[in-house]
């Protein structure tokens, strides 16, 4: 007998859960938090989702800021959101500083891990990000994805979306 399978939206943070900073966000006072972002991660979780941040975060393998600057930022978020983040996956590497690695998007090893942890469905699940990179890590991964644009810009997703609000709507509506 099978077991039941999980349903995910996985979730780049810098440009998607808050706004993205030029030299890296590491510090509480330089987080913003977009309207919308909260009640966008609540519907989702009361649909039934799972909510993991997949992130890159080259400034640690820079040496700019260390691990623990990452999760105090993750816990800014869980508390703007009412503690619905299930996870947070990310990679401390950097190509130019050390060395190539799987888990940096656009490779997918860091969803394929948290698939593997939580019986994700990889079919029932999404990839939300504001990089062609996040795209690539999420079709590698074999999950639909949302790609946020700004304006003109060209989706590489499945479907864009001008936010994670938009975004929420369109996975509530394919739901």
């Amino acid at each position: 007998m099978e077991s039941l399978k999980t349903r995910c939206v996985f979730l780049d943070r810098d440009g998607v859960l808050n706004e993205d900073c030029p030299d890296y966000l590491y510090t509480l006072d330089r987080l913003v938090i977009p309207e919308g972002v909260p009640d966008a991660l609540r519907a989702l979780k009361d649909a039934g989702y799972l909510l993991i941040v997949i992130t890159n975060q080259a400034g640690i393998a820079k040496g700019l800021y260390t691990a623990d600057n990452v999760y105090a930022i993750h816990e800014a978020l869980q508390q703007a959101s009412g503690h619905v983040l299930d996870d947070l996956y990310f990679s401390p590497c950097h190509p130019a500083y050390s060395g190539r690695s799987l888990s940096r998007k656009p490779g997918s090893l860091m969803l394929e891990k948290a698939i593997a942890r939580y019986n994700i469905d990889p079919a029932q699940s999404w990839m939300i990000g504001d990089r062609d990179r996040d795209m690539e890590a999420g079709r590698n991964a074999g999950v639909k994805t949302i790609h946020i644009i700004a304006g003109t810009e060209e989706s590489t997703g499945d479907f864009a979306a001008g936010s994670l609000r938009e975004a929420a709507n369109i996975i509530l509506k394919t739901n």
